[in-house]
């Protein structure tokens, strides 16, 4: 994925209309998320730094996990170019 400015999307989420998740929500899927990464460690597959930045931000924002799919297909199919580094 194309390095994407975390700071640009964070006031892009902030203002953005959703339910946040509930600390012990956000606490699930964070859980999730390392069980994810691990899984995805053990195939090679290793996130990039800015990736890891992307997804703590949106989990520090509480946007639930099916929006944040949603964001990040968004950014994919636009090349990320608006909110590019």
């Amino acid at each position: 994925m194309a390095k994407v400015d975390i700071e640009a999307l964070r006031a892009q989420i902030r203002a953005m209309d959703f339910v946040r998740g509930t600390p012990e929500e956000i606490a699930q899927w964070r859980e999730d998320d390392r069980d994810s990464r691990a899984n995805l460690t053990i195939e090679g597959m290793t996130p990039e730094s800015n990736e890891d930045e992307l997804f703590a931000m949106m989990m520090d924002e509480g946007v639930p996990p099916t929006l944040a799919t949603k964001i990040i297909v968004d950014l994919l199919q636009s090349g990320a170019g608006q909110l590019a580094a």
